[in-house]
């Protein structure tokens, strides 16, 4: 077949799917990904197309905070997914694999064209009574509670696109719809959804509809097969190095975290690599070494613990690899897998972003060594292929 993966957001949203369109590949099927320009080389160092959508993580951002701004914000980010949504599938491609960010327009691509569509999933984003929705991190109403607390979630993502839809649906020449009378429809059919987790941190839930499948994780592609000479020289002048890293949060505040992050590792009398991303850390500094973009497979393995954001994909590195996690979690889902982890007994108890010191951050590091199920979760989850089990479903649901 030839497939399109289509998916928006952080690097952290894209970089899973680069794996299980490898995967794809491998078994025969030409794969595209469709997400922004500025994920082109990692989509293209993983053997794929590429195609673009019309759309930034950062777009509409302007600064803004609060509620109503961060609605404003996302609504104006899914109005330019939604016209780089129809450009991308134009040639007609035998499949569609949505992201979450992608799948409230993908189903309306669908139904005009009946290009077959599969969910595709990295967070547990329907409803359940066995907890509620992740942006809520791991506060529990109760059963009924979680799922009504779901299905409010829902609603607000329909509002979020609700322009979007509207704008896609005239282009399509398709009647106007409303999007919870859609989800009904899509939830009534059973769509297919496949999610791309762990069952060990997140065991599926025993309500989801038969259609909700959790397959395992998706690891990113990964490119190069050993580290950089200098990394190399770094992991053998000493004895194994914290790794910290945020991800694609805290753009702006990289002196003042990078001071604060050596700091903890003085007090702890640790070494450290400081991986730069988004907030742009970097120190010089004993025992302590800045690098950029490198492949979380080949590095947290040869390191006594990692500081992270909890971002759902660096959660499961972390948890892959066998090493304890300071959780740190900034926004959004992160306190939600922070937790997991946690319930795993791989992480220490998450310190939140805002309330990160340097005097607690030591503390952490002191304690990581004494949580005690990094090795048993490595283990477990080394027995999954998410990848595979993927392939099979799509394989089985699309003859």
């Amino acid at each position: 077949m030839r497939i399109l993966i289509a998916a928006a957001g952080s690097r952290g949203d894209i970089a899973p799917y680069t794996g299980l369109g490898a995967g794809l590949r491998g078994a025969g099927h030409d794969v595209d990904i469709a997400t922004q320009e500025e994920f082109a080389p990692l989509v293209r160092a993983a053997g794929l197309g590429f195609r673009v959508l019309a759309t930034g993580p950062r777009d509409g951002a302007g600064g803004a905070s609060g509620p109503r701004a961060l609605m404003r914000n996302a609504a104006a980010f899914t109005a330019g997914l939604g016209r780089g949504f129809a450009d991308a599938v134009a040639d007609g491609p035998d499949l569609m694999l949505l992201s979450a960010t992608t799948t409230p327009l993908g189903w309306h691509v669908t139904e005009a064209t009946g290009i077959p569509a599969i969910g595709a999933h990295l967070q547990p984003n329907a409803p359940t009574g066995e907890f509620g929705p992740v942006v809520s991190g791991n506060r529990s109403l109760g059963r009924y509670g979680n799922r009504a607390a779901g299905r409010f979630a829902l609603r607000m993502v329909d509002r979020i696109y609700a322009p979007a839809v509207r704008e896609l649906r005239e282009r399509l020449d398709l009647p106007p719809a409303r999007g919870p009378e859609l989800r009904r429809r899509e939830e009534a059919a059973d769509r297919p959804v496949l999610h791309g987790f762990s069952e060990v941190l997140v065991p599926r839930p025993a309500d989801w509809r038969p259609g909700l499948q959790v397959v395992g994780t998706w690891w990113p592609h990964v490119p190069q097969d050993r580290l950089p000479r200098e990394v190399e020289d770094f992991l053998a002048a000493g004895p194994p190095p914290v790794l910290v890293g945020f991800g694609s949060m805290a753009a702006g505040e990289g002196e003042r975290l990078s001071a604060l992050v050596v700091d903890a590792l003085r007090r702890a009398g640790l070494r450290g690599i400081l991986q730069s991303g988004a907030a742009g850390l970097a120190a010089e500094a004993d025992g302590v070494l800045t690098v950029g973009d490198l492949p979380h497979a080949l590095l947290m393995p040869r390191t006594a613990a990692v500081v992270h954001h909890a971002g759902a994909g660096t959660a499961a590195a972390a948890a892959r690899a066998g090493v304890p996690s300071v959780p740190v979690p900034v926004t959004a889902d992160q306190p939600f897998w922070a937790h997991r982890l946690v319930a795993a007994g791989t992480a220490t108890g998450p310190i939140p972003f805002g309330e990160l010191t340097a005097v607690r951050l030591a503390h952490a590091l002191r304690t990581v060594t004494d949580v005690p199920g990094s090795r048993d979760v490595a283990a477990r989850i080394a027995a999954e292929d998410g990848v595979g089990t993927a392939v099979k479903a799509i394989d089985r649901l699309v003859p």
